[in-house]
């Protein structure tokens, strides 16, 4: 997730953990220190942005790489925290709790975090939260606050740190079980249309975990279909968007396809821009706002022959779009602007995209 959620998720470990030794002040400034150092990964060089995109939430975030370090980091703490060398236990394990925390939190976005670096590349993404979400973040900022105003322990304030931990965990577990009733009902959706995805994605949209895209690959399109968690299908809107399939024929044997499609796990889409044939990630950001789109080859006669990628910044979020989440969330299923053009009625659902003929 974000930065700040992994700092004041580290500092609210710290003080669960050490405040009472160190009091609450030095405790939430070590945890909120080792909570964002797995995010130090970001100074790491890499050929391209393809492999820095792929490479990011790697080893920085293994479970097995933090158990590792955990003795290196902790016995630091320890020589540089005075009152904690009786303490070494509970500094080695703070060390480990704030380095896994982040991980795991990270693994329930979507980007694709890889747990088990090095003996599994798996990039493990849950996509049950987004990556800014206030509800889960604003308790813990509270309360780090208030932690940083005392220097001596209280009850209370443990009492407290307890309590924003328990709720950030539960507000995750409730993530999770939206992220299934969701799923359920776009799967009950498909089913009555006739229609048999390849594949189908539920992810919160921004800032959210109430109003919900589902990603529907299906054949030479894909849908999205926004639905609110405690919603009918009256409050669903469906949107319909090709997938390019038919460019891939000029992208046989091009490596960079070949790691977007693996890290996206199937979940992208190919444009002709210009001489540019761009791979878009739509896991993050909104039709046609995604975050991460990619010019991987450049068409010609001879077809596309493969560039050296280059990350492209696509159209920004508008105020309309934000209209539109705060309408959708309030059951209000008004069309988004930037999707107008692509509006399918859920009647229509089972109407199936015509194949491209190979444009190479």
């Amino acid at each position: 997730m974000d930065s700040l959620t992994q700092i004041v998720l580290g500092a609210g470990v710290g003080v669960a953990v050490l405040g009472r030794r160190l009091g609450p002040r030095r405790a939430a400034i070590a945890g909120g220190l080792l909570g964002t150092l797995p995010d130090l990964d970001v100074l790491v060089r890499f050929d391209d942005p393809v492999d820095a995109f792929i490479g990011h939430r790697g080893f920085s975030h293994s479970l097995l790489v933090q158990a590792a370090v955990t003795p290196l980091l902790g016995e630091a703490m320890v020589r540089f925290i005075k009152v904690l060398r009786q303490q070494r236990p509970l500094a080695y394990l703070t060390v480990y709790l704030c380095l896994a925390t982040h991980a795991l939190l990270d693994g329930l976005t979507i980007y694709g975090t890889k747990l088990l670096w090095p003996l599994s590349m798996e990039p493990y993404a849950v996509g049950s939260v987004f990556i800014i979400d206030a509800l889960y973040t604003l308790p813990l900022l509270v309360a780090m606050i208030w932690a940083l105003c005392l220097a001596k322990w209280s009850r209370r304030i443990g009492t407290v740190t307890t309590t924003v931990l328990i709720l950030s965990a539960t507000y995750q577990v409730w993530c999770l079980a939206a992220q299934q009733i969701v799923s359920a009902r776009a799967d009950a959706m498909l089913e009555q249309a006739g229609i048999r995805p390849e594949k189908m994605l539920a992810i919160p949209t921004p800032f959210n975990s109430y109003l919900w895209r589902v990603v529907v690959m299906d054949g030479e399109r894909y849908l999205n279909l926004y639905m609110p968690v405690l919603g009918s299908a009256a409050h669903t809107t469906v949107y319909e968007h090709p997938r390019g399939r038919a460019l891939a024929s000029c992208l046989e044997g091009n490596p960079n396809l070949e790691k977007l499609a693996w890290f996206s796990r199937g979940y992208y889409r190919l444009d002709r821009r210009g001489d540019n044939i761009v791979v878009s990630d739509l896991r993050m950001g909104l039709t046609p706002r995604y975050v991460f789109q990619y010019a991987i080859a450049r068409h010609g006669a001879g077809g596309g022959q493969a560039i050296p990628p280059r990350r492209l910044n696509g159209p920004r979020g508008t105020w309309a779009d934000i209209e539109w989440l705060l309408a959708n969330i309030s059951h209000d299923p008004v069309r988004r602007v930037a999707e107008a053009g692509a509006w399918l009625h859920t009647a229509d659902l089972s109407r199936s995209a015509k194949s491209q003929a190979a444009v190479c």
